[in-house]
């Protein structure tokens, strides 16, 4: 049972939302919010699995309820899944770096939530990386020239988890990644939580955006 919470300001798509949640099998709606505010606060009472998250909301928006809820939640952490009306929005990338598992549009239909309600609860990614790439390098190149932040401690990690970083970056699946480094994807996938635990990182979409951040990747490049 995948234990749900939806935050949305508009009545009618939360209604939409609840409604769809409440009768799909194998899932328990916990709580509704109508701002960030108050989803950071049903998040810390009902602990939900995943959070239905909206990125434009009235006070606090979408992406500090995110930083918030990942922050204050003990683990398990619940996945945050975020609901946007167009897949390069500028906020859908502040909410992939503050540690959102994934983005889904508005207008997706009732098949397509649940199977991303699903996946996102079972700890899988919700899109391939190389959606997230487009993201990334789309707002990488639109930054300009800005000096990074300083970046993670890259230096913590091995040279086999920074090469599985850098070909997550680069938009490759586990599976297109043992491929190319002759290993399994049960060595991957250890390897590429092993450089998210040590980079305090939340989900493999903020790795991507480490990644281009970092100077590991660069848009266009590899």
């Amino acid at each position: 049972m995948i234990r749900v919470l939806v935050a949305d300001d508009q009545f009618l798509i939360r209604a939409g939302l609840v409604g769809l949640l409440r009768a799909a099998p194998g899932v328990e709606m916990v709580g509704e919010a109508a701002d960030g505010e108050e989803a950071v606060e049903l998040v810390a009472r009902t602990r939900p699995d995943v959070v239905l998250m909206d990125i434009r909301m009235p006070g606090m928006g979408g992406i500090a309820a995110t930083e918030r809820i990942l922050a204050e939640a003990p683990d398990p952490a619940p996945r945050v899944l975020v609901l946007t009306t167009f897949d390069l929005d500028e906020y859908v990338y502040g909410a992939l770096r503050a540690g959102a598992s994934g983005f889904l549009l508005k207008d997706s239909g009732p098949e397509r939530l649940l199977a991303a309600v699903a996946a996102v609860g079972g700890g899988d990614a919700l899109f391939a990386p190389s959606v997230t790439r487009r993201l990334v390098e789309a707002f990488t190149r639109r930054a300009g020239g800005d000096p990074p932040q300083p970046p993670p401690r890259l230096d913590s990690l091995t040279g086999r988890e920074t090469e599985v970083l850098r070909l997550t970056g680069r938009g490759l699946s586990n599976q297109e990644i043992a491929a190319e480094l002759f290993i399994s994807e049960a060595t991957v996938k250890t390897h590429l939580n092993r450089a998210m635990n040590k980079l305090n990182l939340d989900s493999r979409a903020q790795a991507v955006v480490v990644a281009y951040e970092t100077g590991l990747v660069t848009p266009g490049g590899g």
